[in-house]
């Protein structure tokens, strides 16, 4: 089997090179998650105290993006996601191991710096190989993201339950995510975006009017990681126990329409995917807002999950098509305002929730939404 791999085109290793990368930016991100409540037990802080620190996360993630853009430019992507993917494998165990808040909050400023890398690196990637194939390939990228998700947070829980300790989990994963660099990396690009033009730039023109798009499309997916659960139980009388099926619904749902993605906007074009996808989900959120039962949540997350689905990633092969800002700031640039949009969303959402109500928030969200619909036809797609 190997052997067949090998023999395949340069043009087809480079497209499975990328999809091993996505899968194990989603692999290590959700490997995180199920340690978090180890390190806030092992370093003894509060709710409020670790919310800090995990902003750190994005903070750090934020802060590295435009640098990995002007590296991929210069050093091609291999070498950037090589060693993004590298700190990642080594800082895992570290956050797995540290017993002092000093040291957690260095340690997931690095893992964030990483993640931000990689992040922008692999979508450079990601767009240099889908215009190479002349087809849309995009959503099937980032549906490795979040099959890569997936695998990781039931991997390290299953470990975890196993009776296995944090330490021994991350050994684990990182041992699986350098088993997957090694196979990716011989075919990852040796080369980056287009060199011509500054290493850094304000995101202005249509990449700026793209980075708003993603923003919300971010902080969508920022309020339902968030916000789903409290809803549930707040305002729709669901037990706790079953409050985490309402982001269960939304990931699966996303995964499916990544998945599935690829044909759909090769049969229906990137505008009226965004179009789609941003009414799907503005729908989603009024039906979970107006209607008073946790069924009606819950199907309206499936909704959101399927409206957003492929908007990020049409958004994505957008920024490969404009000619205003060159990709090696213009990836970095969005990414940015996409990350933004998660670190701020669920904050500005807790405000309008204490101010009026969550529903009044989602149904802000649904208006955020519908104009994302609209701005789907301006976009050169």
């Amino acid at each position: 089997m190997i052997t067949d791999i090998v023999a395949w085109p340069r043009e087809r290793l480079e497209q499975l090179s990328t999809r091993i990368v996505f899968f194990i930016a989603g692999f290590v991100m959700a490997a995180w998650a199920p340690l978090v409540p180890y390190a806030k037990a092992r370093v003894g802080i509060d709710d409020a105290v670790l919310g800090l620190i995990l902003l750190c996360l994005g903070l750090g993630s934020i802060v590295t993006m435009p640098i990995a853009g002007a590296l991929a430019a210069r050093f091609g992507c291999r070498l950037v996601i090589a060693l993004a993917s590298l700190l990642l494998c080594l800082t895992l165990p570290v956050l797995a191991t540290v017993a002092s808040a000093a040291l957690l909050v260095a340690s997931v400023l690095v893992f964030g710096a990483a993640i931000g890398a990689l992040d922008v690196a692999m979508n450079i990637q990601a767009i240099i190989v889908e215009r190479a194939s002349r087809r849309s390939m995009m959503s099937g990228f980032h549906g490795q993201f979040s099959l890569g998700g997936i695998a990781g947070a039931a991997g390290v829980t299953g470990l975890l339950a196993a009776g296995s300790t944090p330490l021994a989990a991350t050994l684990c994963v990182s041992a699986a995510l350098i088993v997957l660099l090694t196979t990716a990396a011989p075919h990852m690009l040796p080369y980056g975006a287009r060199r011509e033009g500054p290493a850094f730039a304000v995101p202005h023109g249509v990449v700026l009017f793209i980075g708003m798009l993603c923003c919300i499309a971010f902080l969508t997916e920022g309020a339902v990681l968030d916000w789903s659960a409290v809803f549930l139980t707040s305002s729709r009388d669901m037990a706790t126990s079953y409050a985490g099926l309402g982001y269960a619904v939304f990931a699966m749902a996303m995964t499916i329409g990544r998945l599935t993605g690829d044909h759909i906007v090769q049969r229906f074009g990137g505008a009226n995917t965004i179009v789609f996808g941003g009414i799907c989900a503005a729908l989603g959120f009024a039906l979970a807002a107006l209607l008073p039962s946790w069924q009606a949540a819950l199907l309206g997350y499936a909704l959101v999950g399927i409206g957003c689905s492929n908007v990020v990633p049409v958004l994505f092969t957008s920024v490969g098509r404009q000619t205003v800002m060159p990709e090696h700031v213009a990836v970095p640039a969005i990414t940015t305002l996409g990350y933004a949009g998660i670190l701020a969303g669920p904050a500005l959402i807790g405000f309008v929730a204490h101010a009026a109500s969550l529903a009044t928030a989602f149904l802000i969200l649904a208006i955020m939404l519908l104009g994302v619909a609209a701005g789907g036809r301006r976009l050169r797609i």
